[in-house]
């Protein structure tokens, strides 16, 4: 069937499941799962139950969770029944909470479990819209998802027309889901997505991706996050078997475990599996460690479509027989792909994924295109290109404005800002075109090229500018950090903030004799600042003379979504870690406040 509203993948999930798992979570150990008859009757019977609680078509529900086969019965019975989706990250601030639930108007709120209920019902209390709050998870004496959806099967013969009904009225134009983005300063803004908006992207997306009814994948990033939501629709329109991953900790062991044939993922947990295979690398001996290693500088040579030549192709297969095998085989052994987004992914990662045989498909998208604007894919031939993000898709147009910034037109495009048409008539042009804020350019005709946010990109007081992404990746290759921020603007030369992997950092102090009591201490170590001048040296022969990095300094905090210097999509915050780092920012370009200059 022709699918035009989100809850008409559940409807041609019948006809084409054929009595397969859908979905799938872990619970005590074991792995709970949903055929599609199943999945089809929680949520009919949670429409019910919503409609019985006196909710109507237009009213707002809301969801705090992490990923589970409920989020999917909330998701599309609040999809079928004509109410709006507000899915909300679980690692936001309680001012964050408040705002999006008021500014929302969501009448009723999903958490995953006690600890989210207890932190937010004081927040609830206060908000007289919200009629009530369930939990995922059951808890003793605390209202459960499961309380709505049993009323809702005692009175399905009162409400089964109405649903019916409100099914039929659902226009692919109308709001399906408010997702709020965090953006790097202030409050969050609400994006109002269509019916149409995710349908077209995956439709359009879909055929690039090899994958086949029957097939498995892990989930585990957010799937309040607009990629994670789209791709998993994605899975479901194809027929796939979706599993959620117990937690980030558990990724390893369930791909393992299940033996999928792809998964999302954004570059930085790419980066953290190859550091991983890293370490073990190194920590080989003899002959093994050397053939280990040949086969890492080969594969991070790799070329597609056989540039290579025929004896790098017969070094290849020696590799990845020796090697090579081994890190599909520690990601099950069966993956097609791994999709990544999200951020920018190093294409050295991409080059040695593929030489494993691998495949990583990198694209490109923001919360307002629903999302993928490109990507890259193999369903046709040359359609992948290292370092860019892959051809547009079909659907959409894209041109470069005049100062570098891309811009946006086609059927994903969001409808608007939720109660903010200044801002959205600040974002839409009045041609229609959608600034993205992004800066690339258009290679070979096709593909797509990400080279800077346009208001990270900043001019030193040499009248150079600078774009701080590109430098930041080449920075982040080095296995010694795990997250840089470069600064400069309005200054004589380029400097970065660095907070390490301590993790790897530990390790080679431990062969090096280096002796510390905590991380404060370590960052201050000669011998540590020492090799990581050796880093930055490395790196600054990659880059132009004034882009190269004349100081830094190492920090002894690990930047996260939690501790807030990261957005829930892993982008640096520039404006908290600005603020955060005022002293050392100043130590490092020497200026003053009252009269001295203030240290680290």
């Amino acid at each position: 069937m022709e699918a035009t509203r989100t809850f008409d993948i559940l409807q041609r999930g019948i006809e084409i499941y054929n009595g397969r798992t859908v979905l799938a979570g872990k619970q005590n150990g074991e792995w709970i799962e949903y055929d599609i008859h199943a999945y089809a009757e929680n949520t009919n019977n949670l429409s019910y139950g919503l409609l019985a609680l006196g909710l109507k078509k237009g009213d707002k529900v809301a969801t705090v969770s992490n990923n589970r086969p409920e989020w999917n019965f909330v998701d599309m019975a609040v999809s079928q029944t004509g109410m709006v989706h507000v899915p909300i990250y679980s690692t936001i601030s309680n001012d964050e909470y408040k705002h999006i639930l008021r500014h929302s108007e969501s009448k009723i709120l999903f958490v995953e479990n006690r600890a989210l209920y207890e932190k937010l019902q004081p927040i609830v209390a206060e908000i007289p819209e919200i009629i009530g709050i369930y939990t995922f998870q059951k808890s003793e004496e605390l209202p459960f998802w499961e309380d709505i959806a049993s009323n809702g099967k005692s009175v399905a013969d009162q409400y089964k027309t109405v649903l019916e009904k409100i099914k039929e009225s659902v226009n692919p134009s109308d709001i399906a889901s408010i997702i709020y983005t965090s953006g790097t300063t202030g409050l969050s803004k609400g994006v109002m997505l269509s019916h149409e908006n995710f349908l077209s992207n995956v439709i359009a997306t879909s055929p690039r991706l090899p994958l086949a009814a029957g097939d498995k994948t892990l989930s585990f990033l957010p799937l309040c996050h607009v990629l994670e939501r789209m791709v998993n629709y994605i899975f479901q329109y194809t027929g796939m078997t979706i599993y959620y991953a117990e937690s980030m900790a558990t990724i390893g062991d369930n791909v393992r475990e299940l033996k999928v044939q792809a998964f999302c993922a954004v570059p930085r947990v790419l980066e953290t599996v190859y550091n991983k295979i890293i370490a073990k690398g190194k920590d080989l001996t003899g002959i093994k460690k050397q053939i280990f290693f040949w086969a890492v500088y080969l594969g991070l040579h790799f070329e597609l479509n056989g540039k290579n030549g025929w004896f790098y192709r017969i070094q290849l297969n020696i590799a990845r027989k020796l090697v090579f095998s081994k890190w599909l085989e520690a990601l099950g052994g069966n993956m097609k792909l791994i999709v990544s987004g999200g951020a920018a992914l190093q294409p050295r990662l991409a080059r040695v994924f593929w030489a494993a045989g691998i495949p990583v498909l990198e694209g490109y998208g923001l919360t307002e295109t629903s999302p993928v604007i490109s990507v890259n894919h193999f369903q046709e031939p040359n359609s992948v290109k290292f370092g860019s993000v892959g051809p547009i898709l079909e659907n959409i147009n894209v041109v470069i404005a005049e100062d570098g910034e891309i811009l946006m037109k086609g059927p994903s495009l969001m409808k608007g800002y939720y109660k903010d048409p200044e801002l959205t008539s600040q974002a839409i042009d009045e041609d229609g075109w959608f600034h993205t804020g992004d800066i690339g350019r258009i290679d070979d005709n096709r593909f797509l090229v990400i080279t800077d946010r346009k208001k990270e990109i900043f001019k030193m007081s040499s009248g150079k500018y600078i774009a701080p992404q590109v430098i930041e990746n080449k920075v982040k290759e080095s296995f010694f950090i795990e997250q840089a921020m470069i600064v400069g603007e309005n200054e004589k030369f380029v400097s970065a903030l660095i907070s390490p992997n301590f993790s790897f950092l530990h390790d080679w102090c431990s062969r090096h004799k280096v002796h510390f009591e905590n991380n404060k201490e370590l960052i201050l170590k000669s011998e540590v600042i020492a090799r990581y001048q050796r880093e930055i040296n490395t790196i600054n022969k990659q880059l132009g003379e004034f882009e190269q990095i004349k100081r830094f300094r190492l920090v002894e905090e690990q930047w996260s979504s939690q501790t807030g210097e990261l957005s829930p999509t892993l982008k640096l915050r520039r404006k908290i870690l600005y603020d955060r780092y005022e002293p050392i920012l100043e130590e490092i370009f020497g200026h003053q406040k009252n009269g001295e200059v203030r240290g680290i």
